[in-house]
């Protein structure tokens, strides 16, 4: 973890990044606030590799305050620190489930006095959903380079963009959220735990890997193969939203805040501000006509049988024994234990492209 200027910062919210330079305080130099604020998780798949290369560039850059965790459990002890050093963007290496663990803490632990900075996602880890909704694509390196010089330009308003977001919440609907983005369910969800669990560990390239489980996902829902070594058939789900229901076996179950989704490089009709949900029965036909729809631009202007399409500001989700995962961590849908998601308040992030 970078110790750069934790003696002379202040609590507060981010000052404008154009006065990055601030009396010591303690003698006559100059010290350079960082404009940055860099949360890395070492840990992350895709940081093994670059890691080594952002510390360097990093030591290299004083508009840069690294901190980086082992365990999520440090992320709360990494905002108290950030916020001391007033940074003007939060930047994060790591994969979805790191960008969660920190939206959580950073909406639930008040660290900026309810004036957090925007949030930028580097394009790091497994999976990487929400870095490219945000424009962030290749090199880590690359986008930190892009960074600094937006926050060297002082005003960052043009290219920062309110994101709403999934608070969800177990059992009772009570306690703190778990904030996150996007969340993949039933057949997905079992998908998702599939490469995780069982390619992941060949050690193939992400590209490979994502390529044999679709095959092995196509294998079953198209040819209708049934053998252990292919993902589990997804159990029957019950979700009720605002002002509808819908119950069956989903071969694909998504809800997000993001503006892309995986059949759909926007949902039209769908306004802001609410919770998007695409499910997909678990039929050929239906995951073929949803196929079908997304590439013609039709996909949430009209029906199509066996594709919902939905918006609602709460949704809930019951099931016998059912796994959802929310951006990489992952929960149970059980009897007595319904997930319960709803819209939060929007945080800022730094969006790099259109």
């Amino acid at each position: 973890m970078s110790k750069l200027l934790e003696t002379t910062a202040e609590s507060g919210a981010p000052a404008d990044c154009a006065e990055a330079a601030e009396p010591c305080g303690l003698c006559s130099a100059t010290v350079v606030r960082p404009r940055i604020a860099l949360l890395s998780n070492p840990k992350s798949t895709g940081n093994l590799a670059q890691l080594p290369r952002i510390r360097e560039y990093c030591d290299a850059h004083p508009d840069l305050f690294h901190y980086e965790v082992e365990h999520v459990s440090q992320i709360g002890e990494a905002m108290r620190s950030i916020a001391r050093v007033r940074p003007c963007v939060l930047a994060i290496n790591g994969g979805d489930g790191t960008v969660q663990a920190a939206l959580t803490e950073l909406y639930n632990g008040g660290h900026f006095g309810g004036d957090p900075p925007p949030v930028a996602v580097l394009p790091s880890g497994k999976t990487n959903l929400i870095a490219l909704d945000l424009g962030a694509r290749g090199d880590p390196i690359t986008t930190l380079d892009q960074l600094i010089a937006l926050a060297r330009g002082g005003d960052l308003s043009a290219y920062t963009v309110p994101r709403e977001l999934i608070a969800l919440r177990r059992g009772d609907a009570h306690g703190r959220p778990v904030i996150g983005m996007f969340l993949g369910g039933a057949g997905l969800a079992d998908t998702m735990l599939y490469c995780r669990e069982k390619i992941y560990p060949l050690g193939l390239p992400n590209g490979i890997a994502h390529l044999i489980t679709a095959f092995a996902l196509l294998m079953k829902i198209v040819l209708r193969v049934k053998a252990s070594f292919l993902p589990p058939d997804p159990v029957p789900m019950s979700v009720s939203l605002s002002k509808s229901a819908i119950h069956g076996r989903f071969s694909l179950f998504a809800v997000t805040t993001l503006e892309k989704l995986l059949l759909s490089n926007e949902l039209h009709g769908r306004r802001k501000g609410t919770l998007k949900l695409l499910a997909v029965e678990e039929q050929p036909m239906s995951m073929l006509r949803g196929l079908i729809a997304s590439v013609a631009g039709k996909l949430g202007r009209s029906p199509v049988r066996g594709v919902h399409v939905e918006e609602s500001d709460e949704i809930t989700i019951e099931a016998d024994s059912s796994s959802v995962i929310l951006d990489g961590e992952t929960f149970m849908a059980e009897r007595g234990q319904a997930i319960h998601l709803r819209l939060a308040e929007p945080l800022s992030f730094v969006k790099l492209a259109a």
